[in-house]
């Protein structure tokens, strides 16, 4: 036969209570004795019956008022930390409500820095606003000098770089053609560079000398004037 489920509510028929009350409060006893040796835990159970009758457990070797005391004890020291807890919530709370504002006092300056809003300045206000913007203005032109002479200075010296890295492919150009030109092409480079040096030639009777720089191969030309003034 399966048992129904006990509605939680109070028995009216007297004798069934006291029945149900000896059952329950024996188990009650049983399930804390076998808690506190199986867990050694430290249990106090306290039972009184609706006619006052005392019924009482304790775990501790001493008596239940040892185990009454640290759980008043113990009451107290949660009591002082909630209280302590609750403090710092009200601390944090009102740090909340100080960021609060500063948030919205910043987010205000924000959009008049930003130019709206402005309908409800006065003077005074409009004028921190003027000073804040030159200010910040002053600042942005500053940073931004910097910046090009940074820049400035950065590109001086890739063109330092440059430049040497250019004079050192010169030279190696040199070395690298003088190494692989041939004798004839030597010569050839040699008497192109003789016929570009100039010389110096006189023209005239010995008191009125004339002084032409001429380059090889104008000789003749200069001897055929002559001969045409004399």
């Amino acid at each position: 036969m399966v048992r129904g489920k006990t509605q939680m509510k109070r028995i009216e028929n007297e004798t069934s209570r006291q029945v149900t009350f000896s059952k329950r409060r024996n188990g009650l006893l049983k399930k804390a004795f076998e808690l506190s040796v199986l867990c050694d835990a430290e249990v106090a159970l306290i039972i009184f019956s609706t006619r006052g009758r005392l019924y009482e457990f304790s775990s501790s070797t001493s008596s239940i008022n040892k185990t009454v005391e640290r759980y008043q004890r113990k009451i107290k020291d949660l009591g002082d930390s909630h209280k302590g807890i609750h403090e710092n919530t009200q601390i944090l709370k009102d740090g909340d409500m100080s960021m609060a504002k500063r948030i919205e006092h910043l987010e205000n300056s924000r959009r008049k820095l930003l130019g709206d809003e402005l309908d409800t300045c006065s003077l005074d206000e409009l004028r921190q606003v003027e000073n804040q913007l030159e200010r910040s203005l002053e600042k942005i032109r500053a940073r931004k000098n910097q910046l090009f002479k940074e820049q400035i200075e950065k590109l001086k010296e890739e063109e330092k770089c440059l430049l040497q890295v250019n004079k050192r492919l010169r030279q190696q150009y040199m070395i690298e053609r003088r190494r692989y030109l041939s004798d004839e092409d030597l010569e050839v480079v040699t008497e192109k560079r003789e016929e570009e040096v100039e010389t110096e030639l006189f023209i005239g009777r010995p008191e009125k000398q004339m002084t032409l720089k001429l380059k090889p191969g104008s000789h003749e030309r200069a001897h055929k004037c002559l001969h045409m003034e004399n």
